[in-house]
C-alpha cells in the first residue's frame, strides 16, 4: 500500500515546487477564510506550472456551487475538498462534475455523519477525517477507528500531523491518504522544505513496515 500525501495551504509557487520535489501526490489551495487563503488568480498561476500527475485540490467551506465551478474553470483544479456543512445532496451534485473529498469532523455524532456520506449512495470519492478546521490538533485515532468502519472507503486523515507522528497515525488507522498543513510549515502559509521531505520519508517508512 502506498499512502497518498496531500500538502495543503499552498500559497506560493516556491512552496508548491518544494512540495512536489519532496514527493507530494496532491497540493491543496484554500479558497475559504484562512491565514492561508489564496485567490483564484494566484492559484491558477501556480497550478499551470505544476506536473499533471500532481492533484490540485481546491478547499471550500459552505461555498455556492456556482462559485466552486467558476473557481475550477479559472484555476484548473482537479479535485475539490468540501470542508463545511455541505449536504450529501450538494456533494453528489458536485461529484457529477469533478472528484470530491468531503471533510467530516470527528467530534459529535461521527457515526451518523460518516454513514450519510458513505452509505449506499457513495456520494463522495474520499472522506477526510479532521479534528477541526485549521486546529492543528490530532484526534484520538484508536477511538475513531473503533467507531467507524471504512474498509471500502478511501479515508484521508488530517489534524495535527507532523513528520514525528504521521507514522503512528498511519499504523493506527491504515488510511488511504494523509493531509497536512501546519506540521510542515516554517510559519503560517510558508512551507519548510526540510519538514516536507521528512514528512514524506516518515510516510514511506510506515508504508514499508505495513507492506
Amino acid at each position: 500500500m502506498r499512502t497518498w500525501i496531500k500538502f495543503c495551504g499552498t500559497t506560493s509557487l516556491e512552496d508548491a515546487q518544494a512540495s512536489v520535489e519532496a514527493g507530494a501526490d496532491a497540493l491543496g489551495f484554500i479558497f475559504a477564510p484562512s491565514k492561508r487563503r489564496i485567490t483564484p488568480e494566484k492559484a491558477g498561476e501556480i497550478i499551470k506550472q505544476l506536473p499533471q500527475n500532481v492533484a490540485k485540490v481546491g478547499v471550500f467551506v459552505n461555498e455556492t456551487a456556482e462559485n466552486i465551478q467558476a473557481t475550477i474553470r479559472q484555476t484548473g483544479l482537479t479535485l475539490v475538498q468540501l470542508h463545511g456543512d455541505e449536504s450529501p445532496e450538494f456533494v453528489m451534485a458536485q461529484r457529477e462534475r469533478i472528484g470530491v473529498i468531503k471533510t467530516i469532523l470527528v467530534n459529535g455524532n461521527l457515526e451518523d455523519r460518516f454513514a450519510s456520506f458513505c452509505g449506499h449512495r457513495e456520494c463522495a470519492d474520499h472522506i477526510l477525517l479532521d479534528s477541526g478546521s485549521g486546529s492543528g490538533l490530532t484526534f484520538d485515532w484508536q477511538s475513531v477507528r473503533r467507531r467507524v468502519d471504512w474498509n471500502d472507503v478511501k479515508v484521508i486523515v488530517a489534524g495535527g500531523l507532523t513528520p514525528d507522528n504521521v507514522g503512528q497515525a498511519i499504523e493506527a488507522l491504515m488510511p488511504w491518504g494523509v493531509d497536512v498543513v501546519s506540521g510542515v510549515e516554517a510559519g503560517h502559509g510558508k512551507k519548510d522544505p526540510a519538514k516536507l521531505k521528512a514528512f514524506v520519508a516518515a510516510v514511506r517508512k510506515s508504508d514499508e513496515r505495513l507492506a
